[in-house]
């Protein structure tokens, strides 16, 4: 009777220990399948290489300048008799600005003229009586002298009072003033600053190595951040025979007009400086590129081939696409594209979105818009 319940027992474990054998047989046969079967398409975004005329440029930050600028200041003191112009005025070259108190100086020129008017009419007698022997010749000469000394002395004055008088020395509009009536003006006191704006200068430094490529009348593009829809266009004026020593880099001077005042010195700009001639260039979208620091690279979409060549179908009879990662050359960057100097043909397909999924060799399929790319595909973009 134990001998039997004992061989039941037994039997029973046994088929616990079969069926989860089976189960477990089959579970492992099931991911067996998995893994071997054909992987799903990744999709993915592509364009394709073309080839495009391309003009080099040469990227810059700069300040713009006005073509003439100046601080206005007072060379002697004084006090302001008369302030002749308004802040942001426009004024033309020779407009009187501001009055000095000039009193003393007016009285010290009447004193001088007629210092010179005595001189000159000593010196008008002399000349007569001399030619007549009536007096000596170092006497004629020491009035000579005097009336000359006479003479420098008005000039002296009448450039003292000059100097009372600040005009315009070139036409520009005039900014905030920094003066009023009645204020006491030693030499060096700023008034105003004068800004000539029909004209503006753009300083900008390039790397020595861009020197051989520079020339004067090269055509210079920029933008300012007020208006970051526009463009505005100069040409280059001036490069600066010197190399900096500390940065190795070159000064240039473009200048642009600047017909309706709108930009103003002393802004920040970003430009480029285009250079003569278009080449032809292998061009690709920007997103296309995958950078590293071992290199910049692209997957290049092929047809998946067998052992014979042949295309390998798939599915709805479409050859098979795989992916090449391709690592490339790459020059000037612009607009969202890239130079490929190296590594690329036209004509070749390229993902543009969805790189992060993918690994040499793998299969893919080209989705119909960049927006069917998965969606952390394109934020890793």
């Amino acid at each position: 009777m134990l001998l039997r319940r004992m061989l039941i027992m037994l039997g029973v474990v046994a088929l616990v220990v079969l069926a989860l054998a089976a189960y477990k047989g089959f579970a492992i046969y099931q991911q067996v399948q998995q893994f071997s079967a054909p992987q799903p398409a990744i999709s993915v975004a592509a364009t394709t290489a073309s080839e495009q005329p391309w003009q080099s440029r040469l990227p810059a930050i700069g300040t713009l300048k006005a073509f003439q600028g100046v601080d206005l200041t007072v060379e002697v003191g004084g006090i302001v008799r008369e302030l002749l112009f308004q802040s942001g005025e426009r004024v033309v070259k020779g407009q009187a600005l501001l009055q000095m108190d000039d009193q003393v100086e007016r009285a010290n020129l009447a004193t001088a003229e007629a210092a010179l008017g005595l001189a000159s009419v000593e010196f008008e007698r002399g000349r007569s009586l001399v030619s007549r022997s009536n007096i000596s010749k170092s006497e004629f000469d020491r009035l000579s002298a005097e009336r000359q000394q006479a003479s420098a002395s008005v000039a002296q004055v009448q450039a003292q009072l000059a100097k009372k008088r600040i005009l315009a020395p070139f036409s520009g509009s005039i900014g905030i003033r920094q003066v009023e009536v009645g204020d006491y003006l030693s030499p060096g006191t700023n008034i105003a600053t004068l800004q000539d704006l029909a004209k503006l200068h753009v300083d900008f430094f390039l790397p020595e190595q861009a020197v051989p490529k520079l020339a004067l009348g090269e055509r210079v593009r920029l933008s300012v951040a007020a208006y970051p829809d526009e463009v505005f266009e100069g040409e280059i004026a001036a490069i600066n025979p010197k190399v900096e020593t500390t940065t190795r880099n070159v000064q240039v001077r473009a200048t642009l007009d600047n017909p309706d005042g709108r930009l103003l010195p002393g802004m920040f700009a970003n430009l480029e400086v285009l250079l003569p001639g278009a080449a032809t260039q292998v061009v690709v979208p920007e997103t296309a590129i995958t950078y590293t620091l071992y290199g910049n690279s692209v997957y290049v979409i092929t047809e998946k081939r067998d052992a014979d060549g042949q295309p390998e179908m798939g599915t709805p009879g479409q050859p098979q696409l795989m992916v090449e990662r391709r690592f490339v050359e790459t020059g000037e960057r612009r607009d969202g594209r890239v130079v490929i100097l190296d590594g690329l043909q036209a004509g070749e397909r390229v993902v543009t979105a969805g790189q992060l999924k993918l690994d040499n060799g793998a299969h893919v399929a080209i989705a119909a818009d960049p927006a069917d790319a998965s969606a952390p595909a394109g934020a890793g973009q």
